[in-house]
C-alpha cells in the first residue's frame, strides 16, 4: 500500500471485505463482460450473425482483465467503456468484431450499477438481520428489568431495558421491509439503445419489433432479473439511485439514534458497548471507557445521511434522456453509500452483540425518580381510605416541590417518601409497596413478548441460512 496517497477509509478501516470487493474493479468490469456476454447470446439465439464459439470464447475471458492495456486505451480514447471493448478484444479476437453490438455504453455501465446494488442490497439486508437478531436476544435476556424512560429527555413513565431495545430493532425492522421493497423493485434496463427508444436493435433486426422486445426480456434474463424497466432515457431512470439511498439512509438514521441513546446511557454508566481486555480510551485519561464503537456508528451514519442529498440533486438535473453530470457523483455517492452502511451495521452487529448491563445503577437512577411518579397511586390509596382528594393532591404538591429542591439546590438525595410518611393525612398508606418499580412498567414485558412473537420470528424463519451463516467478518478497527 502506497503510504504518500489518500487511501479511502472506508476500504481500509471500516468496511468489510465483502462489500469492498463487491464495489471492486474486478467485480464491475467482469460484470460488463458478463452483460456483454449475455448480449452476444441473446443476439446468437434470435439469429444474428454470432456465433455460439464467439460467445464461448467471450464467457472464458470474463474475468482475466489485462487492467494496463485497458488503462492505455482509456489515455487514448477518453472513454472508458471503449477503452474495455479493445481490451477484451484483445483477449478474444475471433469475438472483437461482435463485441458491443448493437448496444450504447449504458448497456454495460448501468445494468453493471444495477446488477452491483442487488448484491449489495442483499448483502445489507442479511446484515440488518442479523443484527435485528441480537437485539432481540438482548431485549429477551432483560425483558423485566425495570429502567427510568425518558421523554424530552426527561424522567417519564418506567419501561423495561428490553422494552427500549425492541425500539432499535423495530426501527431496523422498517429498514428491512424498505430494502426489501427496493430488491423486489430492481429491474434490469437491458438494451434500451441509445436513448432508450432500441433503434439501433430495431435496424439490426430489420424492424422485427418482436424479436427487439424478446432480446430485451432474454438479456434481462440471462442478467438474472425477471423483468425490465418500463421505459428509460440513455440511462435507467436516476429516481432508482436516489431511492436506493434513501434507503440506506433509512438504515443510518436508526444506527444512528440507537448508537446515540447508548452514548447516554453510557454517560450514566447504566448500560456499555463492548470494552476490550487492552482497549485505551483516553491517552490522557486512563481511566476512561468512551463508547467508541456508537460514537463511530453515528459519525459513519451522518455521512450517509448526507449522500441523500446528491442522488435527490442528480435525478433532479438529468436534462430531457439523461447528462453526463451524474457519472461522476454517482461513482462516489453509491459505492460508498453501500461501504459506509455495511460499516455501520458490522459495529452494530458487534456492540448489540455484547452489551454490558449494569442493574444496580439503573435502579438507584429509576428509585431516585420513583416517589414523583408514585404520588398518582399513593393519592388515590389514601383518597380510597376516606381522605379529600383536593386536599390530599395540594399536600402532595408541596412535599414534591419541597423534595425536588433539595435534589436541585442542595444536590440531596430525593426525600418525598420520608415527607409523606411523616404527613399524618397519609397514615396507613403503604408507601414501599407503592414504589415497586415493576407496577410502573405497564405492559412493556408483555409488549416486548409480542414484538418478538409476531414480528422477530418470522424474520428469523425467513431469513434462517443468513442468520445460520453468521457474520463472515468482525469490526476491522
Amino acid at each position: 500500500m502506497p503510504f504518500d496517497t489518500y487511501q479511502n477509509p472506508l476500504i481500509e478501516r471500516y468496511a468489510s471485505a465483502a462489500m469492498s470487493g463487491l464495489w471492486s474493479p474486478q467485480r464491475k468490469f467482469s460484470t460488463w463482460r458478463r452483460c456483454w456476454v449475455a448480449l452476444a447470446k441473446a443476439e446468437n439465439e434470435l439469429g444474428l450473425r454470432v456465433s455460439r464459439q464467439q460467445v464461448e470464447l467471450l464467457a472464458r475471458h470474463v474475468d482475466d482483465i489485462d487492467f494496463d492495456a485497458a488503462k492505455q486505451y482509456e489515455r487514448k480514447l477518453r472513454h472508458d467503456v471503449m477503452a474495455h471493448v479493445h481490451a477484451y478484444g484483445d483477449a478474444c479476437p475471433e469475438a472483437r468484431d461482435i463485441i458491443h453490438w448493437g448496444a450504447t455504453s449504458c448497456f454495460v455501465t448501468d445494468n453493471t450499477d444495477l446488477l452491483l446494488i442487488r448484491d449489495a442490497l442483499r448483502l445489507v439486508r442479511d446484515r440488518l438481520v442479523r443484527v435485528i437478531d441480537r437485539l432481540a436476544n438482548f431485549a429477551v435476556e432483560y425483558r423485566d428489568l425495570p429502567t427510568l424512560a425518558y421523554t424530552h429527555m426527561q424522567p417519564a413513565q418506567p419501561t423495561t431495558v428490553g422494552r427500549r431495545a425492541c425500539l432499535w430493532a423495530y426501527d431496523l425492522v422498517l429498514d428491512l421491509e424498505e430494502i426489501e421493497h427496493r430488491l423486489s423493485g430492481l429491474r434490469a434496463r437491458s438494451t434500451m439503445g441509445t436513448t432508450g427508444t432500441q433503434a439501433s436493435f430495431l435496424e439490426l433486426f430489420e424492424g422485427d419489433h418482436d424479436k427487439v422486445r424478446r432480446l430485451t426480456q432474454l438479456v434481462a434474463e440471462k442478467l438474472g432479473f425477471d423483468a425490465t424497466l418500463a421505459v428509460t432515457g440513455q440511462t435507467y431512470p436516476r429516481k432508482i439511485d436516489a431511492q436506493v439511498l434513501d434507503a440506506l439512509s433509512g438504515v443510518a438514521q436508526s444506527a444512528h439514534k440507537a448508537a446515540g441513546d447508548l452514548r447516554l446511557l453510557q454517560a450514566n454508566k447504566e448500560i456499555e458497548e463492548p470494552f476490550e481486555k487492552h482497549q485505551i480510551g483516553s491517552s490522557a485519561m486512563a481511566y476512561k471507557r468512551n463508547p467508541m464503537r456508537s460514537e463511530r456508528i453515528c459519525a459513519l451514519s451522518r455521512f450517509v445521511m448526507s449522500l441523500q442529498g446528491s442522488a435527490a440533486q442528480t435525478t433532479a438535473t438529468q436534462w430531457m434522456e439523461r447528462t453526463l453530470d451524474d457519472s461522476a457523483n454517482r461513482r462516489l455517492t453509491l459505492p460508498q453509500g453501500f461501504l459506509a452502511v455495511d460499516a455501520i451495521l458490522l459495529l452494530y452487529n458487534n456492540v448489540a452483540d455484547g452489551l454490558v448491563v449494569y442493574p444496580r445503577v439503573i435502579a438507584k437512577r429509576l428509585a431516585a425518580e420513583l416517589p414523583f411518579m408514585a404520588t398518582e397511586t399513593i393519592l388515590m390509596a389514601a383518597v380510597t381510605r376516606g381522605g379529600d382528594r383536593q386536599e390530599l393532591h395540594e399536600r402532595i404538591r408541596q412535599h414534591s416541590q419541597a423534595a425536588a429542591a433539595v435534589v436541585k439546590q442542595e444536590g440531596g438525595e430525593n426525600d418525598l417518601l420520608e415527607r409523606l410518611a411523616a404527613d399524618e393525612a397519609f397514615a396507613g398508606i403503604d408507601l414501599q409497596a407503592a414504589l415497586e418499580p415493576g407496577k410502573f412498567v405497564g405492559r412493556a414485558p408483555q409488549q416486548l413478548d409480542e414484538f418478538i412473537a409476531e414480528v422477530v420470528n418470522p424474520l428469523r424463519d425467513r431469513y434462517r441460512e443468513a442468520l445460520e451463516s453468521g457474520d463472515e467478518e468482525g469490526v476491522k478497527v
